[in-house]
């Protein structure tokens, strides 16, 4: 049984009159991807902040590296990767003495910097200030501040928002070769193609409150009230068929005759499956 990194018990927040976490509970295990997808305003932030210590849940208990959030301090810090909204950098400084500066702080050898410079795409602009360089590439930069020291935990708030396909399908190998080192990442996300690819597990938040948590696959199964199948057949004809008797006994005879070249099951997307649930649109 792997290590839960994450554990999060009954949380709950309130601000004055306004309540933006409703008794949440989940944990997250080391190895794993953690999808924790809602619209703005729906408790992912405030969540994040309970969880790095810079906000008191109101009640319930939360552990990080089973540590209470309340007591996480520099020797935790070191362990966690941390990329949200507020994420900086330093403007004066190139990009590349911006991962010194933390390489000197985590202990992590210089040659990684490069490594992960090239992985990201931002090689070429190391020595430019970052001041210089492009708000995706400022995104880059600090994601790539985060992963630096292979941290145990990694917070993820929205860190391919914007940038290019190829950039982001290097980062996510980048999150994956992570994962499989045993890192726990704690992911949100507006991309919900990006969760269905990356996520082990994933919690649907809605007004604070976790309306469902499973894989990526059951979800979409559970909620695949209405099934179908799309076809391409041989002249070039696309069918879509619901799941009837009639439909099957087609469908075997095409593939008999050797007229599919390609069939899809039609399942919901995990943004189908929240608007199912909650009847809101996931943005």
């Amino acid at each position: 049984m792997k290590n839960k990194l994450i554990h999060v018990e009954h949380v709950s927040k309130k601000f004055r009159n306004e309540v933006a976490l409703k008794d949440i509970t989940f944990s997250v295990h080391e190895g794993e991807i953690f999808g924790f997808l809602g619209p703005s305003g729906s408790g992912k932030t405030t969540t994040i902040k309970i969880l790095t210590g810079q906000l008191a849940q109101s009640s319930g208990q939360a552990f990080v590296l089973g540590n209470p959030v309340e007591q996480i301090n520099e020797s935790i810090y070191e362990q966690l990767g941390i990329v949200t909204d507020n994420s900086g950098v330093y403007e004066r400084l190139s990009v590349y003495n911006n991962l010194v500066a933390f390489a000197k702080l985590l202990n992590v050898e210089k040659n990684r910097i490069d490594l992960l410079l090239k992985k990201v795409g931002l090689y070429e602009h190391k020595h430019k200030p970052a001041s210089k360089i492009s708000k995706g590439m400022k995104q880059r930069l600090i994601l790539t501040r985060a992963m630096l020291h292979e941290p145990k935990v990694l917070f993820l708030d929205e860190p391919t928002s914007g940038l290019d396909p190829v950039t982001t399908e290097a980062i996510h190998e980048l999150l994956v070769k992570l994962k499989r080192e045993g890192t726990a990442i704690f992911l949100t996300t507006h991309n919900m193609e990006e969760a269905t690819k990356l996520c082990d597990n994933v919690a649907l938040l809605n007004d604070g409150l976790i309306v469902e948590h499973d894989t990526p696959k059951n979800l979409t199964l559970k909620y695949n009230q209405d099934k179908r199948y799309e076809i391409l057949l041989r002249n070039e004809k696309e069918v879509i068929l619901s799941h009837t008797p009639d439909a099957i006994q087609q469908i075997n005879q095409w593939l008999i005759n050797d007229e599919i070249l390609t069939i899809h099951s039609c399942e919901p997307n995990l943004e189908k499956v929240f608007l199912e649930v909650t009847g809101r649109e996931l943005v």
